[in-house]
């Protein structure tokens, strides 16, 4: 039962501890981001819970090692591009949401674009990412 003071005007009313939410797709676009030899494993162990998961079309993996090696294939498909958000982190209970896009630093262009939806533990951390491919490029 919803109490009248989940209700905002007919329509439910958002989260208002975005902290959570903000900071969850901080690290996770952290992870996405980090260049040098050791630093996505640090930042996917900072990001996500250790038995945490990563789903998409193309990869279905769990624990930092494999997140990493997706992070690290990502990054040979897409090299010089930055992980950027799309819009806002909006998020309820331990559930957030977050549009994403690689930019090239070169060009800016951004061939690839989607949306994940991230399950937290109670400390923040990542248990589930299933991601949403919105934009691929042909022969991807």
């Amino acid at each position: 039962m919803t109490s009248s003071d989940d209700l905002d005007g007919g329509r439910f009313a958002r989260s208002t501890n975005t902290d959570r939410y903000q900071t969850a797709a901080a690290r996770c676009f952290e992870a996405w981001n980090a260049t040098e030899p050791q630093a996505p494993g640090k930042a996917a162990a900072e990001a996500w819970a250790p038995d945490g998961r990563y789903t998409d079309p193309l990869v279905d993996v769990g624990g930092h090692a494999q997140i990493t090696a997706v992070i690290a294939a990502a990054h040979q498909q897409f090299p010089d591009f930055d992980f950027r958000p799309l819009g806002a982190t909006d998020g309820h209970h331990d559930t957030a949401r977050f549009g994403w896009e690689p930019v090239n630093e070169a060009d800016y262009s951004a061939p690839v674009a989607g949306f994940d939806v991230v399950t937290l533990s109670q400390n923040g951390r990542i248990l589930r990412v299933p991601g949403f491919p919105d934009r691929i490029p042909a022969g991807a």
